[in-house]
């Protein structure tokens, strides 16, 4: 089925649905026409795992406080962050 992006909008839940039984959605816009189709959950579930990075932050800074590493001064870590944004 091919639909508006208005009527897409307006019946977002009622396309989806089609979409995740199996049905062709179609939504014609002015930018142009766009599929719509079920993803495998763990396609969009996100990699990053913040726990194993605070452990991981934890342990460097354990191992600093007992003279096993040297810890890089904040300005650098300041740019990294800046230059990881960019």
């Amino acid at each position: 089925m091919v639909v508006t992006g208005s009527s897409f909008r307006a019946n977002q839940s009622r396309y989806v649905g089609a979409a995740y039984r199996g049905e062709e959605v179609v939504v014609k816009t002015r930018v142009g026409c766009f599929k719509v189709v079920p993803v495998p959950q763990s396609e969009t579930e996100d990699s990053y795992d913040l726990t194993e990075e605070f452990r991981g932050s934890i342990l460097e800074a354990m191992e600093a406080l007992e003279g096993k590493r040297q810890l890089r001064p904040a300005e650098k870590l300041s740019d990294e962050l800046h230059s990881a944004n960019n």
